[in-house]
Protein backbone atom coordinates (compact mmCIF):
# COMPACT_ATOMS: atom_id res chain seq x y z
CA UNK A 1 0.00 0.00 0.00
CA UNK A 2 3.11 2.18 -0.11
CA UNK A 3 2.55 3.82 -3.12
CA UNK A 4 -1.12 4.68 -2.88
CA UNK A 5 -3.59 6.45 -0.92
CA UNK A 6 -5.11 4.14 1.77
CA UNK A 7 -8.49 5.73 1.77
CA UNK A 8 -8.50 5.97 -1.99
CA UNK A 9 -8.23 2.22 -2.16
CA UNK A 10 -11.56 1.68 0.37
CA UNK A 11 -13.60 4.49 -1.55
CA UNK A 12 -14.53 6.21 1.27
CA UNK A 13 -13.57 9.76 2.81
CA UNK A 14 -12.07 9.50 6.78
CA UNK A 15 -14.11 8.40 9.58
CA UNK A 16 -16.61 6.63 7.55
CA UNK A 17 -17.28 2.95 8.40
CA UNK A 18 -16.01 -0.35 6.05
CA UNK A 19 -16.38 -0.49 2.52
CA UNK A 20 -19.28 -1.90 0.74
CA UNK A 21 -19.12 -6.12 0.34
CA UNK A 22 -19.84 -4.86 -3.83
CA UNK A 23 -16.37 -6.72 -4.30
CA UNK A 24 -16.35 -9.82 -2.39
CA UNK A 25 -15.75 -12.88 -4.41
CA UNK A 26 -19.02 -14.32 -2.65
CA UNK A 27 -21.29 -11.57 -3.46
CA UNK A 28 -20.32 -11.97 -7.39
CA UNK A 29 -23.02 -13.73 -9.55
CA UNK A 30 -22.04 -17.31 -11.18
CA UNK A 31 -22.42 -15.39 -14.91
CA UNK A 32 -19.73 -12.72 -14.12
CA UNK A 33 -17.45 -12.63 -16.54
CA UNK A 34 -13.81 -14.31 -15.46
CA UNK A 35 -12.04 -10.68 -16.06
CA UNK A 36 -14.67 -9.21 -14.50
CA UNK A 37 -14.02 -11.27 -11.53
CA UNK A 38 -10.13 -11.35 -11.12
CA UNK A 39 -10.62 -7.61 -11.01
CA UNK A 40 -13.24 -7.93 -8.40
CA UNK A 41 -11.11 -10.22 -6.18
CA UNK A 42 -8.21 -7.84 -6.67
CA UNK A 43 -10.01 -5.06 -5.73
CA UNK A 44 -11.09 -6.85 -2.30
CA UNK A 45 -7.62 -7.86 -1.92
CA UNK A 46 -6.48 -4.08 -1.87
CA UNK A 47 -10.18 -3.35 0.35
CA UNK A 48 -9.14 -5.53 2.60
CA UNK A 49 -5.18 -3.99 3.01
CA UNK A 50 -6.34 -0.86 3.39
CA UNK A 51 -8.99 -2.07 6.37
CA UNK A 52 -5.95 -3.85 8.05
CA UNK A 53 -3.70 -0.37 7.98
CA UNK A 54 -6.46 2.06 9.08
CA UNK A 55 -8.24 -0.37 11.19
CA UNK A 56 -5.21 -0.71 13.83
CA UNK A 57 -3.78 2.16 15.76
CA UNK A 58 -0.60 1.21 15.34
CA UNK A 59 -0.37 0.83 11.70
CA UNK A 60 -2.81 3.93 11.16
CA UNK A 61 -0.47 6.35 12.88
CA UNK A 62 2.75 4.97 11.35
CA UNK A 63 0.76 5.59 7.88
CA UNK A 64 -0.29 8.94 8.76
CA UNK A 65 2.81 9.93 9.67
CA UNK A 66 4.41 8.72 5.85
CA UNK A 67 1.71 10.63 3.91
CA UNK A 68 2.56 13.78 6.24
CA UNK A 69 6.45 13.23 5.30
CA UNK A 70 5.50 12.64 1.69
CA UNK A 71 3.68 15.46 1.84
CA UNK A 72 6.39 17.46 3.50
CA UNK A 73 8.66 16.35 0.30
CA UNK A 74 6.23 17.03 -2.41
CA UNK A 75 6.41 20.51 -0.95
CA UNK A 76 10.10 21.47 -1.67
CA UNK A 77 13.59 20.95 -0.37
CA UNK A 78 14.58 20.68 2.42
CA UNK A 79 15.95 23.53 3.47
CA UNK A 80 18.57 22.29 6.47
CA UNK A 81 19.39 19.45 8.55
CA UNK A 82 19.44 19.78 12.11
CA UNK A 83 19.94 17.63 14.95
CA UNK A 84 17.77 16.91 17.78
CA UNK A 85 19.81 18.13 20.00
CA UNK A 86 20.13 21.48 18.46
CA UNK A 87 16.35 22.03 18.91
CA UNK A 88 15.07 23.91 22.32
CA UNK A 89 13.28 21.54 24.90
CA UNK A 90 9.70 22.83 26.03
CA UNK A 91 9.10 20.69 29.15
CA UNK A 92 5.54 22.63 29.44
CA UNK A 93 4.15 20.42 26.37
CA UNK A 94 6.64 18.04 25.92
CA UNK A 95 8.22 19.22 22.44
CA UNK A 96 11.12 20.34 20.65
CA UNK A 97 11.27 23.70 18.77
CA UNK A 98 13.33 25.85 16.66
CA UNK A 99 13.02 29.45 14.84
CA UNK A 100 12.61 29.55 11.02
CA UNK A 101 14.42 32.35 9.44
CA UNK A 102 11.07 33.49 8.69
CA UNK A 103 10.18 34.10 12.48
CA UNK A 104 7.96 31.01 12.92
CA UNK A 105 9.36 27.82 14.44
CA UNK A 106 9.50 24.43 13.88
CA UNK A 107 8.03 21.82 16.56
CA UNK A 108 7.85 18.65 17.10
CA UNK A 109 6.58 16.81 19.92
CA UNK A 110 8.47 14.19 22.01
CA UNK A 111 6.87 11.24 20.82
CA UNK A 112 7.01 12.25 17.28
CA UNK A 113 10.88 12.86 17.15
CA UNK A 114 11.29 9.74 17.26
CA UNK A 115 9.16 8.50 14.14
CA UNK A 116 9.67 12.17 11.85
CA UNK A 117 12.18 12.62 9.65
CA UNK A 118 11.01 16.03 8.27
CA UNK A 119 9.31 19.01 10.00
CA UNK A 120 7.71 21.73 8.52
CA UNK A 121 8.07 25.68 9.59
CA UNK A 122 4.21 26.84 11.47
CA UNK A 123 4.46 30.11 9.27
CA UNK A 124 6.52 29.33 6.40
CA UNK A 125 7.07 26.58 3.62
CA UNK A 126 10.73 26.17 4.83
CA UNK A 127 11.32 22.39 5.88
CA UNK A 128 14.10 20.72 8.21
CA UNK A 129 15.42 17.41 8.06
CA UNK A 130 15.68 16.01 11.72
CA UNK A 131 18.59 14.19 12.41
CA UNK A 132 19.36 11.59 15.47
CA UNK A 133 22.84 11.67 16.94
CA UNK A 134 24.39 8.63 17.85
Amino acid sequence: MRGRLVLCVVCVPPLSGPARPKYHPDKQSADVPAGTMEECVQKFIEIDQAWKILGNEETKKEYDLQRHEDDLRNMGPVDAQVYLEEMSWNKDDHSFSLSCRCGGKYSVSEEEAEEVTLVSCDTCSLIIELLHGS
